[in-house]
C-alpha cells in the first residue's frame, strides 16, 4: 500500500501584492473555476502522484467578529496557501514539486513577504509548512495511478460488452472468464496496464502501528480532563456566546458560485477565527487530535463516519491556533455536501465548528448548532474562500465510482466466484 499525504505551504503576501498574485494565478485557469493542468506556472498534470491541489489567497472577511466578546480586531496579514493531496514520502514528493514547477513557484511566491529570489525554494517551501491538526484520506492507499488505471479498465470492460453483445449476454461466471481473457489480451497489447499494488513501506507501516497503540491512552487522557473541565465550562459559554450568520453578501456569493460546479466534484475552503480563551483552544485542540486519530485508523475505506463523498480534507491551525483553516475535495454541489454532513453527522460538525465565533448556537457540544440549517449555511457561506486554482488529478470520478472500479479490478484478479458472487460483480458494469 503506498499512503497517502499532504502538503500546506502559506506565506504572508507582501503589502500591495494582492491584485498582482491574483492575476498571476487566474492565468493558471482556462476560466475561473477551471484549472489548466499543463499551464506555464505549475502544470499540475504532469505529477503523477497528485490527487488534488489548490492555491487560495487567506482573505478573511470575518475577522472583525472577535469585537462581539470585546476584544479588538487583530489584522492578519493576507496570506497565499498552497497545498495538495498526493502519494508516497513527503520530501521526495516536494523535490518532484520543485524540479517540475520551480520557476513557476517562484514567480507565485515572489509576492511573499521574506522570499528572496536567489533562496533555496525547497528550504523556503518546508520552512513555511502547515501541518494539518487533522487530515483525512477517503482511501488509503488508492494511488492517483490505481485511479486512472481502474477507470480505463471499467471503460474497456463496457465498451467491449457494447460492441459484443453475444458477450455480454452470457451468464455472469462465463461472461467473467470471457472478459478476463479480453482483459489479458489488452494488457498484452498494452493497451491496458494493471499497476500490482506497491508494497507498504515498512518505517510508514510501523509509525502507523505505534500511533495506533500509543495514541490511545494519551487521547483517553486528554478526553477525560476535557470532559470534566467542560462539565463546569461548556454550558455556560454555549449559552452566551454570540451567534454571527447574517445572508453572506452576494456579490462574495456570486463569486462563489462561479467557482463551483464545472465537474462531478467541487471544492471548499473556509478560515475563521477560534473563540477567545484557553478553554475552547484546548477543546478544539483535543477533539481534532480525537478526530484524526478515527480518521488515520478507522475510517479508511471509503467513508468518514456515514459521509462517503469526501475525497481529502484537513483541518490547519493558523496563527498560533487563533484561527482555524479547513479545506475539502468532495462529490457533488456545496448544498448537497451540507445537507449531507446536516441529516448524517450534524454532531461531527458542532464539536469542530462550534469552537469558532458566530456558529450558530449548540448544546453540550453535539445538539442544536447545524441542525438550525439556514443559520449554519450562511455560517458557512460567510467563512469560505474564494479557491483561485484548483486541480483535480482524476476528473470525472467520484468517491463511488472508484470504489466501484477497484471492485470490478478485483473482480478480474481474484480466484473462483459463486454463482450470486459473479452476478454482483457482473451488474458493476
Amino acid at each position: 500500500m503506498t499512503p497517502q499525504a499532504g502538503f500546506m505551504v502559506v506565506a504572508p503576501l507582501t503589502r500591495g501584492r494582492e491584485s498582482a498574485v491574483r492575476e498571476l494565478l487566474a492565468g493558471m485557469n482556462f476560466e475561473p473555476g477551471r484549472c489548466n493542468p499543463l499551464n506555464s506556472l505549475v502544470p499540475f498534470g504532469r505529477l503523477e502522484r497528485l490527487h488534488f491541489a489548490r492555491i487560495v489567497v487567506l482573505d478573511d472577511q470575518t475577522l472583525d467578529d472577535i469585537s462581539a466578546y470585546g476584544r479588538p480586531r487583530e489584522d492578519y496579514p493576507l496570506s497565499v496557501a498552497f497545498l495538495g493531496d498526493f502519494d508516497g514520502d513527503y520530501d521526495s514528493f516536494l523535490k518532484e514539486l520543485v524540479a517540475m514547477a520551480g520557476s513557476g513557484l517562484r514567480q507565485i511566491f515572489a509576492n511573499c513577504s521574506g522570499f528572496s529570489p536567489g533562496c533555496d525554494l525547497l528550504d523556503w517551501l518546508k520552512s513555511h509548512e502547515q501541518r494539518p491538526a487533522t487530515y483525512y484520506a477517503n482511501w488509503r492507499g488508492r494511488t492517483v495511478r490505481q485511479c486512472r488505471e481502474e477507470a480505463a479498465l471499467r471503460r474497456a470492460l463496457v465498451d467491449h460488452l457494447q460492441q459484443n453483445p453475444e458477450v455480454a449476454s452470457l451468464a455472469a461466471p462465463e461472461l467473467r472468464v470471457r472478459l478476463r481473457e479480453f482483459v489479458r489480451a489488452e494488457q498484452a497489447a498494452d493497451r491496458l496496464t494493471l499497476t500490482p499494488e506497491a508494497p507498504t513501506p515498512f518505517g510508514w507501516r510501523l509509525r502507523n502501528t505505534l500511533h495506533a497503540i500509543f495514541a490511545v491512552p494519551v487521547l483517553a487522557v486528554e478526553l477525560l480532563a476535557w470532559g470534566v473541565a467542560a462539565l463546569f465550562l461548556l454550558r455556560a459559554r454555549e449559552k452566551s456566546d454570540p451567534v454571527i450568520a447574517p445572508r453572506p453578501d452576494p456579490e462574495l456569493a456570486a463569486r462563489l458560485f462561479a467557482l463551483e460546479d464545472h465537474e462531478i466534484k467541487n471544492q471548499f475552503s473556509a478560515i475563521g477565527s477560534l473563540k477567545p480563551g484557553i478553554f475552547r483552544r484546548w477543546t478544539l485542540t483535543v477533539l481534532l487530535a480525537a478526530i484524526d486519530y478515527t480518521a488515520r485508523h478507522v475510517y479508511v475505506r471509503g467513508r468518514l463516519a456515514r459521509v462517503h463523498t469526501i475525497h481529502f480534507a484537513r483541518w490547519v491551525f493558523l496563527d498560533g491556533k487563533k484561527r482555524l483553516f479547513f479545506a475539502s475535495n468532495y462529490d457533488g454541489s456545496l448544498e448537497s455536501y451540507m445537507d449531507d454532513f446536516i441529516n448524517k453527522v450534524a454532531f461531527g460538525l458542532n464539536v469542530v465548528f462550534t469552537n469558532g465565533i458566530g456558529y450558530p448556537r449548540t448544546r453540550w457540544l453535539f445538539l442544536d448548532g447545524a441542525k438550525d440549517e439556514q443559520t449554519f449555511k450562511y455560517y458557512i457561506r460567510r467563512h469560505e474562500l474564494a479557491t483561485e486554482v484548483w486541480y483535480d488529478g482524476h476528473a470525472g470520478l467520484t468517491a463511488l465510482d472508484m470504489q466501484r472500479n477497484t471492485v470490478v479490478r478485483k473482480g478480474m484478479e481474484t480466484g473462483p466466484m459463486t454463482n450470486q458472487e459473479a452476478d454482483e460483480w457482473a451488474a458493476l458494469l
